[in-house]
């Protein structure tokens, strides 16, 4: 049974992908590295993941691993860092507002060729990782709820702010 097509998977996730570009392009300066959440006890916290950009780095990455179905030979471009696959790990330094939208350009490309060429048979391949199996195609719209819910934290972030950095 079709429910969806190749044509209206792709409308979401590029509603979804400008959504997270809108919120990094429109966050100001001096909010770019500030705590999304301030309480300094929360173990994210501690390790940055709360930041503005990093919440936008981490899920620009994990866009891009998704796609490949498989964390075996998965590398980030130039110039980012394999971080986000194990706990505790840090990035060298912070990710630059040009830097996270050139990269949501590449992925927005992957994603629109991997979807308009997307078959029922590539859709049912399984997929293996850490934390369990699951067919590509579900995988396609697991990553399409994790973008939405990273770019409406982002907005409400800069929505609380709105105002306070000018």
């Amino acid at each position: 049974m079709l429910i969806i097509d190749n044509e209206m998977l792709w409308r979401q996730y590029s509603v979804a992908i400008d959504s997270l570009r809108d919120a990094l392009r429109d966050c100001p300066d001096e909010l770019w590295e500030t705590p999304l959440w301030p309480d300094e006890s929360d173990q994210w916290v501690a390790k940055g993941f709360s930041k503005f950009w990093y919440l936008g780095y981490h899920t620009l990455f994990w866009l891009d691993l998704y796609l490949t179905g498989a964390e075996e030979g998965f590398a980030p471009p130039t110039p980012f860092d394999l971080v986000e696959m194990a706990a505790n790990e840090t990035l060298p330094r912070t990710y630059t507002r040009e830097e996270l939208l050139h990269y949501l350009e590449q992925c927005r490309q992957k994603y629109q060729e991997a979807i308009s060429t997307l078959t029922t048979e590539q859709a049912y391949r399984l997929c293996q990782f850490p934390w369990g199996e699951v067919p590509y195609g579900e995988l396609l719209i697991y990553t399409l709820r994790h973008v939405q819910e990273h770019a409406a934290q982002l907005h409400l972030f800069l929505g609380q702010h709105r105002g306070e950095s000018a």
